[in-house]
């Protein structure tokens, strides 16, 4: 943290923030809760963040123009399905566009869809979960938390084979469009190559499912369609299969590793959650908000508007902080403390408005599933370290890159 004047000079990209960026969030939201700087507005205080979300006059589609202009300054003339994959997305789609294609995506994307998801989920658990319990230790992250997400979408889309052993690493270079700022020349032409490759592999599933079709998620979304005849387009189906794994992959994660060290780091919500398990629910919904994932995100003002007293003009950047949000005394009593018995459901873990998560139901079957069995099947989990190490590859997204720990199986 930097403090400059008495003001907090906020940076995102400094080795103290990604350990800890809470304390820097609160002196924020204390002194300077919507504090300009980088070129941007950054937003701290629940009720503003929720605000902005909320409002459908700022823009979503800001980090489409980023990726152009940024891909213009490395001399990457013309980003071809890289700039259409940012524009026709439902992340960065804003009305009329964005309402079509959800309204599309939500015929499948249902509560009920996902809830058939739960068998799968907990079989590809226990599955990687074996060699836990023959070893004694786990790694939270590498073993149990990275591989679940990628695999269960994998399974629902029904993916063959040679496709399924491409999606982590490819997900993982196209990741990077979310924040096109720390992108080198290489970095496009390397996104370039990975999402003409892992479009071109879509088409054929999808040509596939269209000759034979099934109950998988790609052949769900090919029948879906609007009582006038609307149905997505291939481009679009592909879009969205991609921004699956691109949105849902590092956050589920990121939700269940942080999650887990949240739990191991406080052994009286531990001892609560493994005395009573149906406690699950609130353990996931308290995950979110004490730890979140996601941020960061930004937003484009189109218009004039007051944020928090401050006039905001349009054309202004604003970055909402989720994770500022989340721990606002304002809206959570003892924010700074992990406590499962709280009412955590004014989260803005997943966002708000009309561009709220659409995987974050999938999200939270998966953390939930995943907590509920490490705490019905084992009989204790211990932290093999304090020294912890966060990712450093996005400064929107706050997950470990490890999380060993020991892991002893009930009887």
């Amino acid at each position: 943290m930097t403090v400059s004047s008495g003001r907090v000079r906020f940076n995102p990209f400094g080795a103290e923030f990604r350990r800890d960026p809470y304390p820097m969030y609160r002196q924020l939201r204390e002194t300077h809760p919507v504090h300009r700087t980088l070129g941007m507005w950054v937003l701290t205080r629940h009720a503003d963040v929720r605000a902005v979300l909320h409002d459908r006059t700022f823009s979503a589609g800001l980090i489409p123009r980023l990726v152009d202009e940024q891909a213009a300054r490395l001399g990457q003339d013309g980003v071809d399905r890289i700039g259409r994959l940012g524009r026709k997305s439902l992340v960065f789609t804003d009305n009329p566009d964005h309402a079509r294609l959800r309204g599309l995506v939500n015929r499948v994307f249902t509560g009920r869809a996902v809830a058939e998801l739960r068998p799968l989920v907990g079989a590809v658990t226990a599955r990687l979960m074996e060699p836990a319990w023959a070893g004694g230790q786990l790694d939270v992250i590498a073993d149990l938390a990275a591989p679940l997400p990628i695999t269960v979408l994998c399974e629902w889309m029904a993916l063959p084979p040679e496709l399924r052993a491409q999606v982590g690493s490819w997900t993982h270079d196209i990741r990077f469009l979310l924040e096109p700022g720390m992108m080198k020349a290489a970095d496009f032409a390397r996104v370039r190559e990975v999402v003409e490759l892992f479009a071109a592999a879509l088409s054929e599933v999808i040509a596939e499912r269209r000759l034979r079709p099934g109950d998988d998620l790609i052949s769900r979304l090919l029948d879906a369609g609007t009582a006038g005849g609307d149905r997505l387009g291939d481009e679009e189906l592909i879009f969205v299969c991609i921004m699956c794994f691109v949105a849902g992959n590092e956050t589920t994660k990121s939700l269940i590793g942080n999650g887990v060290l949240a739990l191991l780091r406080h052994p009286d919500q531990d001892a609560l959650l493994r005395s009573h398990p149906d406690l699950v629910d609130a353990a996931v919904t308290e995950a979110l908000r004490y730890d979140c994932p996601l941020q960061l995100t930004k937003r484009l003002a189109t218009r004039d508007v007051e944020i928090g007293g401050q006039p905001l003009h349009a054309g202004d950047q604003v970055l909402v902080c989720l994770g500022a949000a989340n721990r606002d005394p304002e809206s959570f009593e003892r924010p700074d403390e992990f406590d499962l018995t709280r009412d955590a459901t004014g989260h803005l873990a997943f966002g708000h408005g009309m561009h709220g998560c659409l995987g974050g139901l999938l999200a939270e079957l998966q953390a939930r599933v995943v907590f509920e069995f490490l705490y019905r099947h084992s009989a204790s989990m211990t932290l093999l370290t304090d020294e912890l190490l966060w990712q450093e590859d996005s400064f929107i997204l706050r997950g470990l890159t490890e999380l060993p720990v020991t892991v002893r199986r009930a009887s």
